[in-house]
């Protein structure tokens, strides 16, 4: 049995566990713009550490990039093409099959048959699938090491690119990198914004697409804070929901079972 057929067999047992253990929380490093580490933050596992859906991750990609289509392309059928009104050659005689318009499909110039027409290609997909895929993403990233938090990309008030992928490049030296900023961090976007191989995004705007196909993650401190916070919010309040539930009161089920014997 070859390296590759083994590996592949064992895959599905690896997502049994991963499914069955427990979210655990990890520790990374808090990078200083100059090198070094400035201190350390926790990485909920509600977030950074829950099973993989890959079908899941997969509606949610296919539904958002149909989305950013534009379903503008139209093209014309026979009834919409200007002209053809006469009819081009008498009707029998001639030896050629019988046509009424030159703009029928089969003339050059004539109409199209079933050609595309503008339409919208938005697919439904609720919040909750958004946010599970995008955990789930994040979670692959943050199992690979992946993930990364800054203090902050420039020292001082004034924006340099030069310094900014400077300390970049000592975080995550790969092809495409995904940093995200609070959108008041004007010296962070400023300093990064005209990179081609970084792409910055808002703590709001983090998205599952974008997560996958940027080899890193990158977050400054502040970024991290209020996407934790948001991202824990809705599974928060589920949980004071659950817990609000009026419980049975002691003997409902015995008195039902009595009331099932008496019928």
């Amino acid at each position: 049995m070859s390296a590759v057929t083994a590996s592949a067999r064992r895959r599905p047992l690896a997502a049994d566990d991963e499914r069955s253990a427990p979210p655990q929380t990890r520790t990374v490093v808090v990078h200083a713009p100059a090198g070094g580490e400035a201190g350390s933050v926790d990485l909920p596992g509600e977030i950074f550490d829950v099973a993989l859906n890959v079908p899941l991750i997969h509606q949610v990609v296919v539904a958002q990039l149909a989305a950013a289509r534009q379903g503008t392309h139209s093209t014309r059928t026979r009834g919409e093409v200007r002209g053809g009104g006469r009819k081009p050659y008498r009707q029998k005689g001639t030896g050629r099959a019988r046509q009424g318009s030159l703009r029928a499909p089969q003339f050059t110039g004539g109409g199209v048959v079933h050609g595309p027409k503008p339409r919208s290609y938005d697919q439904r997909t609720p919040k909750k699938m958004k946010a599970a895929a995008l955990r789930g993403a994040l979670s692959d990233r943050a199992r690979n090491d992946r993930v990364h938090i800054v203090s902050s990309f420039v020292s001082g008030d004034t924006p340099s690119t030069k310094a900014a992928l400077t300390a970049l490049r000592t975080i995550a030296d790969v092809r495409r990198v995904l940093v995200v900023v609070d959108h008041a961090d004007e010296l962070t976007w400023k300093s990064l914004r005209n990179i081609p191989s970084v792409h910055l995004l808002d703590p709001g705007q983090l998205n599952t697409y974008d997560v996958l196909v940027s080899d890193d993650v990158v977050f400054t401190r502040d970024a991290l804070a209020t996407f934790v916070e948001r991202a824990l919010a809705p599974i928060s309040r589920g949980a004071r929901t659950a817990s609000d539930e009026p419980a049975a009161p002691a003997g409902a089920d015995e008195d039902a079972a009595a009331e099932e014997e008496a019928k």
